[in-house]
């Protein structure tokens, strides 16, 4: 069942956090949030996370290992990586960094239609767009110079936060070409369907 599992960001995020160890969902759940993985991987739904994990079990790359019980929180059951989910996630790993593939991104997806505003309401709506990308730039600045107990993060750990500013600042280049061209003219079109 392995070879037929469908990857996500989720699952490799899943896997690749077990091979530190044992863990619970919240605790993976919070592993995530707390190394700013988030911005790559969506667990903003507990239940996601849930359904995942019960996916990854029953296709055999994870197993229950214990449960735990506190007082002051419910059961707790930890999960750990089989030997055949520590080999899907490096073989995962290899194909995700060596082939790109299509994805598909709401952005692109919504300028495929940009045609249906006026070229002033697309200026006024991309200008704020970058605006907003903008102060992400600045919230990756401030990670990517992040310490953990006094101490620099290594770069490894934020790779994805490099990777994601400098698409985020190509992507604000990008924009502040087009709000240019349509606020001088030389891009224009006559609104609505194609």
């Amino acid at each position: 069942m392995t070879s037929t599992f469908r990857r996500s960001p989720l699952a490799l995020a899943i896997l690749g956090l077990l091979e530190n160890g044992p863990l619970h969902p919240y605790g993976i759940q919070r592993l995530i949030k707390q190394w700013g993985k988030d911005q790559v991987v969506n667990v903003g739904q507990r239940t996601s996370l849930y359904r995942m994990i019960v996916r990854l079990e029953e296709a055999g790359l994870i197993a229950v290992g214990a449960t735990e019980r506190d007082e002051r929180y419910p059961e707790r059951t930890t999960y750990h990586l089989t030997d055949a989910g520590s080999a899907v996630c490096r073989e995962w790993l290899a194909d995700i960094l060596t082939t790109p593939r299509n994805e598909f991104p709401e952005f692109p997806a919504a300028l495929s239609f940009v045609m249906l505003l006026t070229p002033e309401t697309a200026a006024e709506v991309l200008q704020e767009r970058r605006e907003r990308l903008k102060h992400r730039l600045s919230d990756f600045d401030a990670e990517l110079a992040a310490e953990n107990e006094g101490v620099q993060v290594p770069r490894w750990a934020l790779l994805e936060t490099e990777y994601l500013k400098a698409v985020t600042e190509a992507e604000v280049q990008w924009i502040e070409t087009i709000v240019d061209e349509l606020r001088k003219g030389s891009l224009t079109w006559k609104p609505g369907p194609a």
